[in-house]
């Protein structure tokens, strides 16, 4: 299990900077496309800066891209400045291919002339990209800033070049691209990543470090374990895994006719709802459900939770299951669930993309209500390391320590 007190004292170890009895007011820039969606990284960022403006009384601003006129999907301090430089990168969505490169480069060439202007007259002490377009240019502004990059997938998905659609041209692009995009990480003064296995994986670099996200909410209640019910969150796409899901489920509804399946998440559910018809399944015990507003009460109302997913940058569902009492199963796909499951203690590990052992994993905590309370008890506690006041440590000691060293 990742502990983060040891986090923060590998990192403090690491330095040999002392950090002084009264450090000065910090002043940040967060740079990202948007915060009217609800999503992952925007759910984060938001929790991260609420807490550093709320707690640690940093100068926060949010430069965004895209939104101009819409709401923040999640709240926002009100100590936190938003700078909206309305962009407009998703008209790249609606071009055709040779269009979207000629305004691809002319939206882009403006974002650096702005980011650089707003740069310039902030003057922060440290500039933090959430690694989108700006990482291109960010380190070459020479506002004198210390500039961190901070990465909420695994390497292998950051840009997902399908390895079933790609040709010997997208394959060349691929390796350019990475190329490029080490040279760029190369310059930062720190790329912090979610898990150690994706640190290993930046191999060419000397400046990664671990910090995990942060559980979004304290839940007010747990798990009774008496709900004989197994529930799922994640986006409705291929790399979240709702088709392996429902063919073990298949399985599993067979040995245990008691049980039922609840899916949560956004997205187009219907080549889903299609599989379920193809496989049989009884749709009276499994149902495919839009995003909830109440997410820790459809927690609270389950036993088991289940992670299907293909790959996890991290698996921030995970945690908040674990947070509310749900032994998980999930499978040991890149490079999350293992940074968060401790196998056999709150939850159970499964080798990724094996339906077979999904489906009998899922059955051993169905029929083992002991076990399942044991893990419960066990996640409760496992999950109190990821709780915001010690991520939000984490993230003081190395902005002090950049901030204030010369």
């Amino acid at each position: 299990m990742f502990v983060i007190p040891k986090l923060i004292c590998n990192f403090v170890a690491k330095t040999d900077v002392v950090m002084p009895k009264t450090a000065k007011k910090l002043k940040l820039v967060y740079l990202t496309p948007a915060l009217y969606m609800a999503g992952g990284v925007e759910r984060v960022l938001t929790l991260k800066a609420n807490y550093l403006a709320e707690h640690y009384d940093y100068d926060i601003s949010i430069i965004l891209t895209e939104g101009k006129d819409k709401p923040f999907f999640y709240p926002l301090s009100p100590k936190i400045k938003v700078i909206n430089l309305d962009i407009n990168f998703e008209e790249l969505w609606t071009c055709s291919f040779i269009k979207k490169i000629f305004v691809y480069l002319k939206k882009q060439r403006l974002y650096r002339k702005l980011v650089e202007a707003e740069l310039m007259r902030l003057r922060p002490d440290i500039t933090i990209s959430l690694l989108r377009r700006e990482i291109n240019f960010l380190t070459d502004i020479k506002d004198g800033s210390k500039k961190i990059g901070e990465l909420h997938v695994n390497r292998a998905n950051y840009r997902n070049f399908s390895e079933s659609d790609c040709n010997i041209f997208k394959a060349m692009f691929a390796k350019i691209w990475m190329h490029n995009l080490v040279s760029h990480l190369k310059k930062l003064n720190q790329l912090v990543v979610l898990t150690e296995a994706d640190k290993r994986s930046w191999h060419e670099l000397n400046n990664v470090i671990v910090i995990p996200d942060p559980l979004s909410f304290v839940p007010s209640n747990h798990s009774q374990q008496k709900e004989k019910r197994v529930l799922a969150v994640a986006r409705y796409s291929h790399e979240k895994g709702i088709d392996l899901l429902l063919r073990a489920w298949r399985v599993t509804e067979k040995e245990n006719p008691d049980w039922r399946l609840d899916v949560y998440g956004d997205g187009d559910r219907t080549a889903y709802e299609t599989l379920i018809d193809e496989l049989g399944i009884n749709r009276t015990k499994c149902a495919l459900h839009g995003r909830t507003s109440d997410v820790e009460a459809e927690y609270v109302n389950s036993s088991i939770f289940v992670c299907s997913s293909r790959f996890e940058g991290f698996g921030l569902v995970m945690i908040e299951a674990m947070a509310c009492g749900l032994p998980v199963v999930s499978f040991d796909c890149p490079w999350g669930p293992r940074s968060i499951i401790t196998n056999g203690e709150d939850g159970l590990l499964v080798e990724n993309g094996n339906i077979a052992e999904m489906a009998e994993r899922l059955s051993c905590l169905m029929s083992d209500e002991q076990l399942r309370i044991s893990m419960s008890q066990a996640g409760i506690c496992n999950s109190k390391h990821f709780n915001i006041e010690r991520i939000a440590e984490c993230w003081k000691s190395l902005f002090e320590t950049i901030g204030n060293n010369p």
